[in-house]
């Protein structure tokens, strides 16, 4: 998919809460690969990880992380990113943020300020 097709698989301003393989790099659905080549910027339990992940597939991305000792701060930038149109995903080293990683305060806050947040399987 090329860039600008890439973009259209998103909406401006809102959070895609996407899934990442536990193991195997491959094991990654085609529309998560789209919407991470889409959005704006992705926020990262850790940034070292998914760049790996992301390396692997070819994809250029702005990230920030979100991690258990700033998730309450990561959720604050996230919102303050919505509310300038700008669409983030939303993802764990391995799994569905928010299932034993960091990403239910981020979501919380994220439906709170009234922004869509959209599961990407």
């Amino acid at each position: 998919m090329d860039t600008d097709s890439a973009k259209a698989a998103v909406d401006k301003a809102t959070l895609y809460v996407v899934a990442t393989p536990i193991g195997n790099l491959g094991d990654i659905t085609l529309r998560a690969l789209d919407v991470l080549k889409a959005v704006d910027v992705i926020a990262a339990e850790d940034t070292r990880v998914t760049v790996r992940l992301l390396n692997r597939h070819g994809i250029a991305a702005r990230m920030f992380a979100v991690h258990e000792h700033n998730e309450r701060r990561a959720a604050e930038r996230v919102i303050d990113l919505l509310a300038g149109g700008s669409a983030v995903a939303l993802v764990s080293d391995a799994g569905t943020p928010g299932i034993a990683d960091p990403g239910a305060e981020v979501v919380a806050a994220v439906r709170a300020a009234g922004y869509p947040v959209v599961p990407i399987p």
